[in-house]
């Protein structure tokens, strides 16, 4: 794409995306400019009529004039003449198959093989000649599916799936083969961040039949809209954060509710962690474990452990349990115990369901003692997990499980005969995961309260060889996913470090309980244990906010807008809310939300209840209120906490 290449050896390339009017050439040349000076690589600009795919001509003359080489991206909704302009001046064109030449109504039609195929070859027809302008040109295009804006004819075939999602993607890319086009990128974005890990996972492997072995195309990886703030941030690294652990990705857009400047940095870090991990030398293949880690890796289901009791249930039909690590036994238990019951009252909406300490002589089991007895004075009953010798364990007594390392045969004979859980901690190399794993279990004799964790520098591919190995050996202990304390120091960076330690695994059905480090600040430190678990989709707390990034679409100032409906409604717990600029994605997107709320014109709202439009064209500065009452109708709505503490501490932008 101009100077910019994507793809083999390339580095992961980063983009975003303008928010201003298009037509308005000095504002959307200013924004491109101020991305470019942020690092972007690649700039999105929206182009919904043929004025705006006009207009793409003199930002791009102005971009060149002032030396900005930045390649610029069309994207295009519902508009194929719109496409066929701005493909002469862009280097790359984005179309969505759901609504380049099909439709969305939620319409319910059975479609025979005649008319499917009928259907086919029309969507091909209306979509031929981009195709071909692009190759004439020499333009890349990006193939860019939405889980929000699937057309009827594949809702109705394949449901609301990542197959859908794939199927929509393969149609177009037949008609470029067709054409001998092969300058495509493909996108399968969904704001679940498990439906877009399924989706992009699915179309590697089809299009790894269709040509087996062969380099394929490209991939634009990013979760749609992410959200703001925090929970923006953790659910585009969880979901865009275990694609490139799969290897999938070449380049990737966070997508905030923000200015979208602010979306570069965290796109940076992302890629920054796997091009430090590329120039590394490689460990070690790992034999092969025997079974695979995860029954379908194309849908979620989280992996089957039976319950351990450890204070509280691990395992089994649990929750995913969030817990903290407090590090080393402190040296002052009570003033500990009581700095911990100050924190967590700031949380009454948060349980800490377990802290761990770790010791390494006598002393500090017996400080370890006194610190449980001290969070029963404050009135925290914490289960207790210790980490340390063996040995120890008899100084610890109230410790609700014993936490000890797996890898000398010494050490693991004598925790598999406490009368206590075990968590058994499994380090070193991933090579030698596996047959750790076969010592433990030939050691502990089928005894069941057992749990397993492990301690590497590649978390994630760990403890999916730790599930695979268990898998094989018909094995059902819980796995405990714990997030290591020698992370990034950047507060920014080890937020995202956590959120894809945790989260991809918990997104692949693996882990029966998180710990984080409690740190300095025990109270954020829960908060964001939870928000994993939130952005995960496995434990919901808060109202989750489904919110599009913004662009030149965008009828109202989205940013605001969100901060102001958060504040009257973060506190709904269990409640999905889309707030949309648009209804490119709009009505998709409703239909994995409980409540809509979405730009229909400018200063008016449509109102939505799941994927049904209830209220139309509801003047903005009403529409707040009426949200709220919709909500109420529903029997969805409760009162906000006394105090705004009750919705967790911020984490850092």
């Amino acid at each position: 794409m101009g100077d910019v290449a994507v793809g083999g050896d390339h580095p992961i390339r980063i983009q975003s995306m303008t928010t201003t009017d298009t037509k308005d050439v000095a504002a959307t040349v200013a924004q491109c400019e101020q991305l470019a000076a942020s690092g972007c690589e690649i700039v999105r600009i929206t182009a919904p009529s043929i004025t705006d795919a006009e207009a793409l001509g003199r930002i791009r003359a102005e971009l060149f004039r002032r030396g900005i080489r930045v390649p610029l991206v069309a994207d295009i909704h519902y508009t194929p003449n719109a496409a066929m302009i701005a493909a002469e001046h862009v280097e790359k064109v984005r179309v969505n198959p759901g609504n380049y030449a099909d439709k969305k109504k939620f319409a319910v039609r059975e479609y025979g093989d005649d008319e499917w195929a009928a259907e086919v070859e029309r969507v091909a027809e209306r979509f031929r000649p981009l195709a071909a302008r692009c190759r004439e040109l020499g333009r890349a295009l990006r193939i860019g599916t939405n889980h929000g804006s699937l057309a009827d004819r594949i809702m109705n075939r394949y449901g609301d799936t990542p197959e859908g999602m794939v199927e929509s993607a393969l149609e177009f890319l037949d008609v470029c083969e067709q054409e001998g086009f092969g300058d495509v990128i493909f996108s399968m974005k969904a704001s679940n961040p498990q439906v877009a890990i399924h989706a992009y996972r699915l179309l590697a492997a089809r299009l790894e039949e269709r040509a087996p072995g062969e380099p394929s195309y490209p991939f634009h990886v990013g979760v749609t809209e992410a959200g703001a703030g925090e929970d923006g941030r953790i659910k585009s690294a969880i979901g865009i954060g275990a694609l490139l652990e799969d290897g999938i990705g070449d380049t990737i857009r966070v997508s905030l509710t923000e200015h979208p400047v602010k979306e570069v940095p965290v796109a940076r870090a992302l890629a920054r962690r796997y091009h430090a991990r590329a120039a590394r030398a490689r460990e070690p293949r790992p034999a092969d474990p025997g079974a695979p880690y995860t029954e379908d890796p194309y849908t979620h289901l989280r992996r089957a452990a039976h319950p351990v009791k450890a204070g509280c249930e691990i395992g089994g039909a649990a929750p995913v349990r969030a817990e903290l690590d407090l590090g080393s036994a402190p040296e002052d238990p009570a003033d500990r115990a009581a700095r911990l019951a100050f924190a967590f009252a700031a949380l009454p909406s948060l349980s800490c369901e377990g802290l761990s300490v770790s010791v390494a002589d006598e002393a500090a089991a017996r400080r370890s003692e006194a610190l449980a007895g001290e969070l029963r004075e404050v009135g925290l009953h914490v289960p207790l997990a210790v980490r340390g010798p063996v040995q120890l364990a008899a100084s610890v007594p109230s410790a609700a499980r014993w936490v000890a390392a797996a890898d000398e045969a010494r050490e693991l004979a004598a925790a598999v005969g406490l009368e206590r859980p075990v968590e058994l901690t499994l380090a070193g190399d991933l090579a030698e995961v596996p047959s750790r794993v076969e010592a433990a279990l030939a050691a502990a004799r089928g005894r069941p309260d057992l749990l397993f964790s492990t301690a590497s520098a590649l978390p994630v591919h760990a403890s999916r060889l730790l599930a695979a190995a268990l898998r094989a050996r018909g094995a059902r202990h819980p796995i405990v996913l714990r997030h290591s304390a020698d992370g990034p120091t950047d507060r920014g960076d080890a937020l995202l470090a956590a959120s894809i330690d945790l989260g991809a695994p918990l997104c692949d059905g693996i882990g029966d309980a998180v710990v984080l480090p409690a740190g300095d600040d025990p109270a954020r430190s829960l908060s964001l244990a939870y928000r994993i678990l939130q952005g995960a989709r496995l434990r919901t707390t808060w109202t989750e906010f489904i919110s599009c990034p913004s662009c030149g679409r965008t009828l109202f100032d989205l940013e605001e807008v969100t901060d102001r409906i958060r504040a009257r409604t973060g506190h709904l717990e269990g409640v999905k809310l889309a707030i949309m600029g648009c209804i490119v994605n709009g009505p998709g997107e409703m239909a994995d939300a409980d409540f809509g709320y979405v730009g229909s014109g400018p200063g008016r709202i449509n109102l939505y209840v799941g994927k049904r439009l209830v209220e139309r064209n509801v003047p903005e500065a009403e529409a707040e209120d009426r949200l709220v009452e919709l909500i109420r109708r529903h029997g969805r709505w409760c009162e906000p906490p006394a105090s705004p503490v009750g919705q967790g501490p911020a984490l850092p932008a």
